[in-house]
């Protein structure tokens, strides 16, 4: 009986050493413009030396999904694999309008529209094919919104575990305590996704509560 004990708790370490060694596929998620870009590019750039794609004051910038392979992240936790996929904004609607304001004629504001409709709904599908959410915050903005509820809903329905970040604190209006207080059911990280601070406690969360 003790020989059969062993041998089972032996197998129940493999299984967890296996778990931990294998690469999560890490989704950024998020409102318009909340930063999700910047910080996918902040962590492929620590690692790889690469960005994952174009960040720009633009909403819906990024309409397509964009995927990072194989970045290994070493943290005071330890080390682990993961494949950073950043997902275009999430928004209730799509205004074409928004677009002429910077400049584009009406038929590519509402190209553009399609497009952002299109990458969307792309996103919401991309739920399916990943193991773990960072749910991208801006700290200078009301956190109580339609589109960050909705996504944390969402989230807890699938039971995907998710970090939220509270991005931007490097702006003098920003207020992460609102997001922690908005969530205080989820793990809140501060971070500023474009200066890189509180980056390290970023990778150790991950490592600690995504793995």
């Amino acid at each position: 009986m003790l020989g059969k004990l062993k041998r089972v708790l032996g197998i129940e370490r493999l299984i967890g050493i296996f778990k931990k060694k294998k690469t999560i596929s890490l989704g950024f998620y998020g409102a318009v413009n909340a930063g999700k870009t910047t910080l996918a590019n902040r962590i492929s750039m620590d690692w790889l030396g690469e960005e994952v794609g174009t960040v720009s004051e633009i909403p819906h910038e990024t309409r397509d999904i964009q995927k990072v392979e194989n970045v290994k992240v070493d943290t005071e936790a330890g080390s682990l694999n993961m494949n950073i996929i950043d997902m275009p904004g999430i928004a209730t609607q799509v205004d074409f309008k928004e677009f002429e304001k910077f400049g584009f004629n009406e038929e590519e504001a509402k190209n553009r529209a399609k497009e952002a409709t299109k990458g969307i709904i792309e996103a919401i599908k991309w739920l399916n094919n990943v193991d773990a959410v960072l749910v991208v915050m801006d700290s200078t903005k009301d956190p109580y919104t339609q589109v960050n509820i909705t996504i944390i809903g969402n989230l807890e329905a699938r039971g995907i575990p998710m970090i939220v970040i509270a991005n931007k604190i490097d702006s003098e209006d920003a207020s992460p305590e609102s997001i922690e207080n908005a969530f205080p059911q989820h793990i809140v990280v501060q971070v500023s996704a474009s200066t890189g601070d509180n980056m390290d406690n970023l990778y150790t969360a991950i490592h600690k509560h995504l793995t």
